[in-house]
Formats: structure tokens, sequence, C-alpha cells
């Protein structure tokens, strides 16, 4: 039997066969603990007032991921829902009235019902979750691209970094 002939762009990186290892992470007490595969779409922080007031830092870092991809692995019971409005990080407005589309109103944070630690959001109709990079207790592989709607960034906080800024959500 001869081997195929690959003709075309050949993929870089792991191989395909490779399963992403697991991060672990987890609550500031400890009660809830995730894991979640490191292959992040994308990672961003956040500048909005929203996300500063739930860190009660100048921007949140996180990365999205497909739900699926994230289990609890201890706590469940100790998680907790809070939905404030629509998030800006769903980008989902009608663009007529201004009004939240259904997609931002499913959104949701999740929470130790115990310490208060933001764990991770719930977006994009339930399908995503924009994981806080801080509450991950594993480095992940990916790194923050870009800083979001800093149009509402915080008047106190100077960006000194070179990534791009978008005052609202990239397009």
């Amino acid at each position: 039997m001869t081997e195929p002939v690959l003709t075309g762009p050949v993929a870089t990186g792991p191989a395909l066969t490779d399963a992403p290892r697991d991060l672990a992470g987890s609550c500031l007490c400890g009660a809830v603990r995730y894991a979640v595969a490191d292959a992040f779409a994308y990672a961003m922080n956040c500048h909005c007032a929203q996300c500063r007031r739930a860190t009660g830092a100048a921007f949140k870092p996180f990365a999205g991921i497909a739900r699926d991809r994230l289990r609890v692995t201890v706590g469940e019971d100790d998680l907790m829902s809070y939905r404030a409005g629509a998030p800006a990080h769903d980008a989902a407005h009608d663009g007529a009235g201004g009004e939240a589309s259904d997609v931002a109103r499913a959104a949701h944070d999740a929470r130790c019902r115990r310490c208060g630690s933001l764990l991770w959001s719930v977006v994009r109709d339930g399908a995503f979750v924009h994981v806080t990079l801080g509450t991950l207790t594993d480095a992940p592989s990916i790194r923050p691209g870009c800083h979001i709607f800093t149009g509402s960034k915080a008047p106190w906080f100077t960006i000194t970094d070179d990534l791009p800024q978008y005052a609202e959500f990239p397009e």
C-alpha cells in the first residue's frame, strides 16, 4: 500500500489527533473548580462598565470557548447565575432602537455562591463561555489580543501596551 500524497497547505502545530490539554480553574475560596480545554478561540481585555463592576478592576481579561469545552469538576451546587441586562460582549443590539436581542438576554455570569468570584460569562445564546482568565490556575496558551470597549474604559486607567484598541466590540 502506498502512502497518500498530500497537496495544498499543510497544517502546522499539534497533530489533529492530539487533544488540547485541560486547564484547571477555581474561585477564590476553592468551592467551585472547573476544567476547560486549552483551545480558546479568542482572548480580549474588556473595559466596559459592566465588566469593571463585575470584577472590581480596570478591565476583565477573558478568553472565549465553546461552552461544552468547560466542565465543573467540584462544587456545581455552589454555582450561582447572575444576569444584568444585555452584556456588551454579545454586541447584540437590533440596530434600530438599541434593544438587546434574545441572544443577549440569554447571557449570564457564573459565580461562586460562597465567595462571589466571577468564573465565566455565558454568551452567544449559550453556545460560548468567556472564561475570566484570572480564575485559571494553569497558564493558557492564548493571550489577550486586543482591548475592547475602550470608549467606556475607566478614566483613571491608562492602557500602556501596544495591543489594538476598539471603542466597542470589534467587527
